[in-house]
């Protein structure tokens, strides 16, 4: 009688809804944060471009707010045990609201490096707070599904926010687009306010501490997020431009296909992880970046620039969230902030340290050859290097991650 309980209860969570009202307002708040973001930041690198900087340079602006994300890790944890996360989440939209407005101000690259610096703070704050925010709200036994969920709103943005971007540059030129993103970042802030969101029991005063700050329990996966990161941050700062030397017009449709396929891919992808476990898809999902990333480097014409945005979408658009959702895992309920903030830690480095050296890779064969499609195709290739590390450190460490999980479970 007791198994047969067990097993009728199993079935009942199996099926707990994941579009509740929570949920699904947390969901369009996260859709419009992503879509002013990634209409932002496919046009920040073009627009330094615009200026008159060069790729080692522009490799510099575009990773630059990850300096500011770094600095801001330290108190995303404390600060989601201490106050509402609602407040958080709005905090984080009002200062990438004023990051946009130093954007559509900018007259010299040492504005929009401004402004970079005010992104990436909010962008310290938003990620894992909105991630937490999503974890609080999901059945635990379909947290992989529920992430995979709720990635999708970034996954529409990825398909419609960097091509809107470049038609309105199109239409009214980019001061007036970074205005617009303003005004869109300004509507979140009231939006994210008025969420609701359960007051954290403050049993201490606020304090900053390293169990508070880093969640140790993650250090492995934040390892591996910071190789997948770096070599698709390269992809977002230079795919544009590598699109336009080759002459390719319609480049943002890489992006647009990259969402469509990930839309296709996550909801399915979440349900094989809760069902088979996590190796499924994050081993497979490694393999398939590192290729994309060569069909990369070989694309010439926008067919062959769409089936690599679609083998990425496959790949590093299924390892994040699977790995951020084994993360999510490794630790109790109340850490799920900190354990986020953790992995963040390791994008943000990632995002901060490979463009640059890819910038610097691309001005350093361009010099010498004289090719500038080659130089971008050269540094494509040399950034499948770190995603087979990622794919050798989690393939090292895929038993000790999976033991942990089935102890917690």
């Amino acid at each position: 009688m007791n198994e047969a309980s067990s097993e009728m209860s199993a079935v009942q969570v199996g099926k707990e809804p994941i579009w509740t009202p929570s949920f699904r307002n947390l969901f369009i708040i996260s859709a419009l944060l992503n879509f002013g973001q990634f209409m932002m930041s496919a046009l920040v690198p073009k627009f330094a471009e615009h200026l008159g900087a060069s790729a080692a340079i522009i490799g510099t602006v575009s990773g630059m707010f990850a300096v500011t994300a770094l600095a801001a890790r330290p108190f995303v944890g404390p600060s989601a045990g201490y106050f509402r996360k609602n407040r958080l989440l709005a905090a984080a939209a009002g200062i990438i609201l004023l990051a946009f407005v130093c954007y559509g101000a900018a007259d010299s690259i040492s504005m929009v490096m401004a402004g970079r610096l005010l992104h990436g703070i909010g962008m310290g704050l938003l990620a894992p707070v909105s991630l937490a925010m999503a974890g609080d709200v999901l059945p635990s036994r379909r947290l992989a599904t529920g992430i995979g969920v709720f990635s999708l709103g970034q996954a529409g943005a990825t398909a419609v926010g960097p091509s809107i971007g470049l038609e309105l540059v199109e239409a009214f030129g980019y001061s007036a687009t970074f205005w617009i993103g303003s005004v869109l970042m300004g509507i979140v802030v009231v939006l994210a306010w008025r969420l609701a969101s359960d007051k954290p029991a403050r049993g201490t005063r606020f304090q900053l501490s390293l169990h508070r700050m880093v969640a140790s329990e993650v250090l492995i996966p934040t390892v591996i997020l910071f190789f997948l990161a770096g070599a698709h941050a390269c992809i977002q700062a230079f795919i544009l431009i590598y699109g336009g030397v080759n002459g390719v017009d319609e480049i943002g449709l890489f992006f647009t296909t990259y969402a469509v396929c990930l839309l296709i891919a996550r909801p399915l992808v979440g349900k094989i992880a809760d069902t088979y476990g996590m190796d499924k898809v994050i081993l497979p999902g490694i393999l398939l970046f590192a290729v994309s990333m060569i069909v990369i480097s070989y694309s010439r014409t926008l067919p062959m620039f769409l089936v690599a945005g679609g083998i990425s979408s496959f790949g590093y658009g299924i390892c994040l969230p699977s790995i951020q959702t084994l993360s999510i895992r490794l630790v109790a309920s109340s850490r799920r902030a900190v354990a986020s903030n953790t992995n963040y830690i390791g994008i943000d480095a990632g995002y901060l340290i490979a463009p640059a050296i890819a910038g610097l890779i691309i001005s350093y064969v361009q010099r010498h050859s004289g090719d500038e499609p080659l130089a971008y195709a050269v540094m494509y290739r040399l950034m499948s290097i770190p995603i087979v590390v990622a794919f050798i450190i989690y393939f090292v460490y895929k038993k000790k991650l999976t033991g942990k999980l089935n102890d917690r479970s």
